[in-house]
């Protein structure tokens, strides 16, 4: 079986630019992680190509990653940890100056890791420390102190825990606060992206400050407790699709491609993980980017959904 070649990106890292494979496979997950079938979906995608990674504190599939990785080290399927690339995030528990440290640490600990080549804060928010409940309190929701934060995340960079640092659901307005004060600037921002929710202002504004932009829920996240069928279902998609010969999962992740944009996929599904691959060597038309340019926005992810009503939710939300 052939092996995919992805193409990657350069980001500016620790030891200087860090090649970043354009297509992930993420591993979100909203029910209990079965740590055996998350082990092997990610050791097949290795076979497949697959070399970046994306997990999260949140998502409890870390020591499974860390189990394939060690696996496929065993089986030969990659020659030193150098040839992945794996992101995983701070979750908001810890988003205290005193607590990132301790959680990346904890996270490589899960990951059977020296180093993440990746760390982001994975929400600009912090929540009481212990609270595992949704929606989470209102009273265990606070403001984060970004200043702080970043500067812990800059210090686990410089310590040499993680190669590069970034965000995720962030908005322009929030990245410039940390651009006014960073070190180290963020090298990527994650966000929901796809072609019911396509972020042109923001694309715009990560391209002009050379922050890469990588986009999750890239197929809607049907069967997710936060997505839907909406990407799957667009008959413009779908139409697109059938004329080219391709499905309408390629459409929305090609589409995404010639955006510049970063494509976090998640299937455990063998063909798909392939099908999710062939996306590079051909195009859309300038008249399909027109038709898809046109398709009416609506996002799939609010963070409403995970938390109860206030203030510092519904500013999050309205800003991204």
């Amino acid at each position: 079986m052939a092996v995919s070649i992805i193409p990657t990106v350069t980001l500016s890292s620790l030891n200087g630019p860090r090649a970043m494979p354009i297509i992930a496979m993420g591993s979100g997950s909203t029910g209990p992680v079965d740590t055996e079938a998350t082990k092997s979906a990610i050791i097949e995608a290795i076979k497949v190509g697959y070399r970046h990674f994306d997990t999260a504190a949140l998502y409890g599939t870390e020591p499974a990653i860390g189990l394939a990785i060690a696996e496929a080290l065993r089986l030969g399927l990659v020659q030193s940890r150098d040839e992945l690339f794996i992101t995983t995030k701070l979750w908001c528990d810890s988003t205290q100056a005193d607590l990132v440290l301790p959680a990346i640490r904890k996270s490589l600990e899960n990951l059977g890791l020296e180093y993440v080549d990746l760390y982001l804060i994975h929400w600009p928010l912090r929540l009481k420390q212990g609270v595992l409940e949704f929606p989470v309190p209102k009273e265990c929701i606070f403001p984060i102190e970004i200043r702080s934060v970043w500067k812990s995340m800059e210090e686990c960079q410089n310590l040499g825990l993680t190669k590069a640092i970034g965000v995720s659901n962030f908005s322009p307005r929030r990245l410039d606060e940390i651009l006014s004060f960073a070190k180290i600037p963020p090298a990527v921002n994650q966000v929901e992206m796809n072609p019911l929710w396509q972020h042109k202002e923001l694309r715009d504004y990560c391209k002009a400050k050379n922050i890469q932009l990588s986009a999750y829920s890239p197929l809607g996240a049907a069967g997710t407790s936060w997505g839907d069928n909406r990407v799957m279902d667009c008959s413009i998609l779908q139409d697109i699709a059938k004329a080219k010969g391709k499905t309408t999962a390629q459409i929305s992740l090609r589409w995404l491609h010639e955006q510049g944009v970063n494509i976090i996929a998640k299937s455990f599904n063998k063909e798909r993980m392939r099908q999710n691959l062939d996306i590079l060597d051909w195009s859309l038309s300038e008249e399909e980017c027109n038709m898809i340019a046109k398709i009416p926005q609506r996002k799939g992810v609010y963070l409403g959904a995970l938390a109860e009503p206030c203030d510092i939710i519904a500013e999050i939300d309205a800003e991204i």
